[in-house]
C-alpha cells in the first residue's frame, strides 16, 4: 500500500498497477458460489437530449423505471438477462396570449411523455461479492405520447378552467441502449446500483411540428436504483 501511494504521482508506474486494480476490482464482485444472484429494481433517472434531432423537441427529464436482472449460472454468473421498463416527460409546456381587448387569458398546454420497453444483457460478476461492475446493451420498444390542449384557466377555482384537446397521438419507433454501472450488493438481500447509459432511437415522428419527418433522438442518462435480491438455486 505504501509502495502504491509513492506511485500514484508517476504516470509510468501507476499504468504498471492497472491491471492488479482491474483483477482486484472483479475479484471483488465475483461470485463466491454457483448460485445466481438476481435483483428486482426500483430507479429514478434522469435524462438529457443529446444531439440536434433530441435538443429540438425535448427537454431534460425526471422519470423512474422498474427492471429485472436474471444471471445465468451456466456461464459463471458473468452473463444476465434484463428486462424493463422506464418513463420520463420529456416536455411539459405552457404557452400563454391575452387577448388585449377583454383580457381573456388563453393557455396552450403541450406535453411529451417517453416510455421504454427494453431488453438486454449485463456481462459482469452477478453473484454474491459486494461490489459488481457491469456492462450492458438493450433493444427497446420506445414509445412517445404527445398531447397539446387550449385551456382558459379559472384563476379563482382551478376546477372550473376549460379545457379542449387539440391534438393527442402515440407514436413508437426501435431503440437500443449501452450502458455501465456498478452495484453494491448487501448480503444478496439489498442492492444500491448507480449507473450511465445511452440510448438512441430510430424511426420516431417528428413531435412538435407538421408533417412526417423521421428523427432519430439519442439521450443520455444517469439513474440510481435499489434493488431487492433474490438467490437462484444450486446445481
Amino acid at each position: 500500500m505504501v509502495q502504491f501511494i509513492r506511485d500514484w504521482g508517476n504516470p509510468m508506474r501507476l499504468r504498471a498497477w492497472q491491471p492488479s486494480l482491474l483483477c482486484a476490482i472483479l475479484i471483488a464482485g465475483f461470485p463466491l458460489t454457483a448460485d445466481a444472484a438476481g435483483k428486482i429494481q426500483l430507479y429514478a433517472l434522469r435524462m438529457t437530449p443529446t444531439g440536434q434531432d433530441a435538443s429540438r423537441f425535448s427537454r431534460p427529464a425526471w422519470g423512474g423505471g422498474l427492471s429485472l436482472v436474471a444471471p445465468l449460472h451456466q456461464v459463471h454468473n458473468l452473463l444476465a438477462g434484463v428486462v424493463g421498463f422506464e418513463a420520463a416527460n420529456m416536455l411539459s409546456q405552457t404557452t400563454e396570449t391575452q387577448d388585449p381587448q377583454t383580457g381573456l387569458r388563453v393557455e396552450q398546454q403541450t406535453s411529451q411523455d417517453y416510455y421504454r420497453l427494453y431488453l438486454g444483457g449485463q456481462v459482469g460478476p452477478h453473484g454474491p461479492g459486494l461490489i459488481r461492475p457491469h456492462v450492458g446493451s438493450s433493444i427497446a420498444l420506445v414509445i412517445y405520447g404527445i398531447s397539446t390542449d387550449v385551456v382558459v384557466p379559472d384563476d379563482v377555482n382551478r376546477e372550473n378552467e376549460i379545457r379542449q384537446n387539440l391534438r393527442s397521438r402515440t407514436e413508437t419507433g426501435f431503440g437500443w441502449d449501452i450502458s455501465l454501472g456498478t452495484d453494491f450488493n448487501i448480503h444478496n438481500r439489498v442492492a444500491l446500483e448507480g449507473g450511465v447509459r445511452f440510448l438512441k432511437s430510430f424511426g420516431v415522428p417528428q413531435q412538435l411540428g407538421a408533417g412526417s419527418m423521421r428523427v432519430e433522438p439519442a439521450y443520455f442518462q444517469i439513474y440510481l436504483g435499489l434493488g431487492v435480491g433474490f438467490r437462484g438455486t444450486k446445481h
